[in-house]
C-alpha cells in the first residue's frame, strides 16, 4: 500500500449497540474497496476483523480491530470496536486515535442502550460523526421510525441525506438527497416518482439547517429562498466537521447496498488528520505544554493505543503517529518510562495479517513487534525532543473474583499468563491478597472474566476456576477510652511503684 498525504487519510471508529452490524459494515467496506478477495462474514467465522478464536467462537467482537483500505485515492483506517459493555476499554482506547466516528444503528432495533453510550463516547472526544442505519434488508426495518427515535434522543441536528428505496425484503437501493440521485445495484438511476415529494422535504430541511449555521448563508437563503448547490455543500461539510450537523445514511452491510455511497460521504464530510494543525504535548518532568505540528516534517511522536499477543511475531504494539515519521530499523524514546526502544520492522495491520512497510507517517496508524518496555498508553518520540502525549483514560474494573488452578502444576503458570493478558487489556487488574493468600482478578463484567479464563486455557494451557473471594474480617475497637492504672509493691527493701494512663481510640476508616 502506497504512502498517503495527511489530507488523503481518514481515521474513523465504528461504534454502536452490540449486534447492530459494525463488523459486517467494516467487512463490506473492505470488500467494496477490493481490499479483500472474499466477503468475510461473522456468522461463518471468516471475517477479517473478528479473527480471535474467542470472537469466532462467540460470534461477537471482543477486541478493537484495525484494517486499512484504499478508496477513490484516499486511505481509510477502519477501527472496529466491540459493542458489549464488558469491553468498553477497547472503545476508549480506539476513540483516542481517530478524528471521526460512524454510529451504526440497527434498522429494526433503533436507538438502544449501546447507541446512547456510543454517542456519549463520541461526545467525550468531540468527534464529528455520521450515522449509518444498517440492516435495511431485515424484516420489520423501519427507516422513518428510526429517524424519529434518533431526533427524539439526540435533537434536530440529525439530518438524513439518504432515503432507502424499499424496506425489508423490498430494499433495493438508496436515494441521495443532496445530489438528487438514486443508486441501485451500484448504478445511478432516476429517483422513483413516489420519492420526489419526500426528497424535496428532506432537501429543504437540510438547506434550512445549513442556512441557520451561518449569517452569510442565512442572508442568501432569505433573499433567494434556497441555497446554491455549492453553498449548500460547503456549509454542510463545515457544520458536519464541527458536529453541528449529523448526517444519516442507510443501507445493508450484508448485501453491500449503500456501502460505496457511505464511503464517498466519509471522504466528503469527515475530517482528515490534517484538520488538526497542532497537537498538545507535555515536556516530561517539567509540566510545560508544547505544540507539535501535525506534519511529516516535525520530530516523531506516536501514541500506543493497543497491545496484542501475536502467536507468530510475539507482542505486537499498535500506535498512531501524531507528528513526524516513524521508520523501520530505527530507535525511539519511550518518554512514559524513560527508556530507549529499538524499532524493528513496521507493519500495517489488517485484522490478523501484517503488511510490512518501511515507514508510518503523521496521521497514520501502524504496528511494530517485540518492543521491550512499551505498554498501552505510552508515548514514543525522539530522544532529543522528549514529549508526553495525553494518555488513555481506561475504566476501572468492577467485578472481582479469586482465581484457583484446577491442577497443582498450573499455579506458577497462572501469574505469567495473566501478566501477558494484562499487557493486552489494561482494564484487567490482578494482585495477590496478602491476607487471604488468594490471587484476585478484576474485570469489567462476567463476560469479560469468562473470556480471560478462556484465553488462559487456549494461549497458556492453564485451566482455572473463578470463585467468590474471601473477605478478611478483622476486629477493631469502636470507640475511644481512657484508663488509669497504678502498681505498688512493698515487701522489704526498695519498693516498686508505677503510674500509667492508657488512652486508645480508632483510626479513621480505611487507614
Amino acid at each position: 500500500m502506497k504512502s498517503y498525504a495527511m489530507e488523503k487519510l481518514r481515521n474513523f471508529i465504528l461504534v454502536g449497540h452490540g449486534g447492530c452490524g459494525k463488523t459486517m459494515l467494516a467487512e463490506a467496506m473492505l470488500y467494496t474497496a477490493k481490499a479483500t478477495d472474499r466477503f468475510g462474514k461473522v456468522d461463518e467465522g471468516n471475517s477479517v476483523m473478528d479473527h480471535d478464536p474467542e470472537e469466532v467462537k462467540r460470534k461477537i467482537s471482543i477486541n478493537t480491530a484495525v484494517a486499512p483500505c484504499e478508496f477513490k485515492e484516499h486511505k481509510f483506517n477502519i477501527v472496529d470496536t466491540p459493542g458489549f459493555f464488558d469491553f468498553v476499554g477497547e472503545v476508549k482506547s480506539a476513540s483516542r486515535v481517530v478524528e471521526a466516528g460512524i454510529l451504526v444503528v440497527c434498522a429494526t432495533g433503533g436507538v438502544e442502550v449501546g447507541t446512547e453510550k456510543s454517542w456519549d463516547f463520541l461526545n467525550e472526544r468531540s468527534l464529528p460523526r455520521l450515522i449509518f442505519i444498517n440492516k435495511m434488508d431485515r424484516e420489520n426495518a423501519n427507516f422513518t421510525k428510526v429517524i424519529s427515535a434518533l431526533r427524539e434522543k439526540f435533537g434536530n441536528r440529525i439530518i438524513p441525506i439518504q432515503l432507502p428505496i424499499g424496506e425489508a425484503e423490498k430494499f433495493a437501493g438508496v436515494v441521495d438527497i443532496i445530489n438528487k440521485k438514486a443508486w441501485q445495484d451500484g448504478k445511478e438511476t432516476p429517483i422513483p416518482a413516489e420519492f420526489s415529494g419526500e426528497v424535496d422535504n428532506y432537501y429543504q430541511a437540510l438547506v434550512e439547517a445549513v442556512a441557520e449555521s451561518d449569517e452569510e448563508l442565512l442572508d442568501k437563503y432569505l433573499e433567494n429562498d434556497t441555497l446554491s448547490p455549492e453553498d449548500l455543500l460547503t456549509g454542510f461539510r463545515r457544520e458536519t466537521m464541527k458536529g453541528e450537523i449529523v448526517p444519516v445514511l442507510c443501507g445493508s452491510a450484508l448485501k453491500t447496498v449503500g456501502i460505496a455511497e457511505l464511503m464517498a460521504a466519509i471522504i466528503e464530510t469527515l475530517p482528515s488528520p490534517a484538520a488538526v494543525e497542532t497537537v498538545a504535548a507535555e515536556i516530561p518532568g517539567k509540566g510545560e505544554t508544547v505544540e507539535l505540528k501535525a506534519s511529516r516534517e516535525e520530530t516523531p511522536a506516536a501514541l500506543v493505543f493497543k497491545t496484542m499477543a501475536d502467536p507468530f511475531v510475539g507482542k505486537l504494539t499498535l500506535f498512531r503517529v501524531y507528528s513526524g515519521v516513524v521508520k523501520s530499523d530505527s530507535h525511539l524514546f519511550n518518554s512514559s518510562r524513560n527508556q530507549d526502544e529499538r524499532i524493528g520492522q513496521l507493519f500495517l495491520i489488517k485484522g490478523k495479517n501484517q503488511e510490512p512497510v518501511t515507514e508510518v507517517g503523521a496521521g497514520d496508524i501502524g504496528a511494530v513487534a517485540k518492543l521491550q518496555v512499551t505498554a498501552t498508553g505510552d508515548t514514543l518520540c525522539a530522544k532529543d525532543r522528549p514529549v508526553l502525549l495525553p494518555g488513555i483514560d481506561f475504566p476501572k474494573p468492577r467485578l472481582v473474583m479469586a482465581v484457583y488452578p484446577k491442577g497443582k502444576s498450573d499455579e506458577e503458570k497462572i501469574s505469567s499468563g495473566l501478566y501477558r493478558l494484562v499487557e493486552e487489556d489494561p482494564t484487567i487488574k490482578m494482585e495477590k491478597d496478602t491476607t487471604t493468600k488468594e490471587l484476585v482478578l478484576a474485570g469489567l463484567g462476567d463476560l469479560h472474566l469468562e473470556v480471560i479464563t478462556s484465553k488462559l486455557q487456549k494461549k497458556f494451557g492453564v485451566e482455572v476456576d473463578l470463585r467468590t473471594p474471601k473477605v478478611p474480617y478483622k476486629e477493631t475497637i469502636r470507640g475511644a477510652s481512657k484508663v488509669e492504672g497504678k502498681h505498688k509493691k512493698q515487701s522489704g527493701g526498695r519498693g516498686q511503684y508505677g503510674h500509667v494512663w492508657l488512652e486508645i481510640e480508632p483510626l479513621p476508616t480505611g487507614t
